[in-house]
């Protein structure tokens, strides 16, 4: 009997020690806000020096972390790229500088040459939205514009007073507006990493998706 209170003495003994120790930290949980990576910030002070060689008008952006997989890194707000653009928010530095050039040197030239009249502005449908892709197959994954890496354009207006829409016109019968879509269609595809159109699926009747990602994909 002494020999069975002796060893649950040395037990109680132990376990104070142990106590008196120090508070026991407990592993840290992984973090549901895991910053997104963006362009680095050389990266991004070549960009702004680019957009201002090409004479455009921005302001550079305060980078915030939204978790989840969203993301403002290294974005500015358009102001004037030559082009008035309606609709357009937060757009990584970039996707910013392959659209200036896009717009003024693909698609003003073209609105000119193909049907006979001045751009007045370019219609878009936003650029930032933290969000899933929508209407691809496989699992799910965040969409360019989850980073503001990707603009939606829904329109084109001339100075006659005329509009091109993507919905509207994607399979005009008119052989001139034809043309002058699949000329900014196949000049965007040359320029951006991935660009998709009604031709691609049904949630892209009504717009081009741009979005400067690196790949090769045109549709």
């Amino acid at each position: 009997m002494a020999s069975w209170r002796n060893h649950t003495s040395l037990i109680l003994l132990v376990a104070l020690v142990l106590a008196g120790c120090g508070r026991v930290e407990r592993p840290a949980l992984p973090s549901t806000r895991a910053e997104v990576e963006g362009p680095s910030p050389r990266e991004t002070r070549q960009c702004f020096a680019d957009l201002r060689a090409l004479g455009v008008d921005f302001q550079p952006l305060p980078d915030k972390q939204y978790g989840g997989g969203c993301a403002l890194v290294g974005t500015v707000k358009l102001l004037d790229i030559g082009v008035p653009t309606a609709n357009l928010g937060a757009v990584r530095c970039g996707e910013a500088r392959t659209y200036a050039a896009w717009a003024r040197n693909g698609v003003a030239p073209a609105a000119y040459q193909i049907l006979g009249s001045e751009l007045s502005r370019i219609v878009s449908m936003g650029s930032y939205a933290c969000r899933n892709t929508i209407g691809t197959k496989g699992p799910a994954r965040r969409s360019g514009h989850a980073l503001a890496n990707a603009i939606d354009i829904a329109a084109f207006e001339l100075k006659d007073g005329r509009r091109i829409s993507i919905l509207g016109d994607w399979r005009s019968p008119d052989p001139a507006v034809q043309q002058f879509l699949r000329t900014v269609h196949a000049s965007a595809c040359r320029r951006f990493g991935t660009v998709l159109s009604p031709d691609y699926n049904a949630v892209h009747r009504d717009h081009l998706h741009l979005e400067d990602d690196g790949a090769r994909f045109c549709r």
